[in-house]
């Protein structure tokens, strides 16, 4: 019998020492929100904190953890980063198919406990290991400097047209 610290709660679970702990949230204690995507620590859609470090959930053995606490994305939101994030994951409408984003978002929160004025190269080390098949890497940016600044994220698009983007001959015969 292991116990663990989850999002605050003390829980006692049979398992083996050697079950990744995102089977033990996701189908011993029933915590839903952390994905699996590829079982092998490359996707991070399986992302928790453990003593608040975003760590990959699908091969982190459970016997390995010890005393330290896990935090997953069903309670991230009530620490003062998480919240943050979470609101500015709204406002910046990030998510799409929404898949990776309990991943994402923990890393993301990790990141600014930690760094709280990340620049570009701190966003890209601490989301690397996070992969979006949708995409939202610009938004996903964009909210990690909104959380971190307090202030509203813009984003561009440049809209061209076939006729503007097409090349005009330097010199044009009559």
């Amino acid at each position: 019998m292991l116990s663990l610290q989850v999002n605050g709660e003390s829980h006692s679970v049979d398992v083996p020492p050697d079950m990744p702990l995102l089977w033990v949230l996701r189908d011993v204690i029933g915590l839903m929100g952390t994905k699996f995507g590829c079982g092998i620590a490359q996707c991070g859609a399986c992302t928790v904190h453990l003593d608040g470090q975003a760590v990959r959930s699908c091969v982190l053995p459970v016997g390995s953890i010890g005393n330290k606490a896990v935090t997953t994305i069903e309670t991230v939101g009530q620490t003062p980063s998480g919240q943050k994030i979470q609101q500015a994951w709204l406002d910046v409408d990030v998510v799409q198919c929404g898949y990776c984003q309990s991943g994402q978002i923990m890393s993301a929160t990790a990141l600014l406990a930690r760094t709280p004025n990340p620049t570009d190269a701190d966003i890209d080390a601490a989301m690397s290991g996070n992969i979006c098949r949708c995409g939202t890497y610009v938004r996903i940016r964009a909210a990690i400097k909104q959380a971190a600044t307090g202030k509203l994220a813009i984003l561009q698009t440049t809209v061209t047209s076939p006729a503007a983007s097409a090349s005009t001959p330097a010199e044009a015969t009559p």
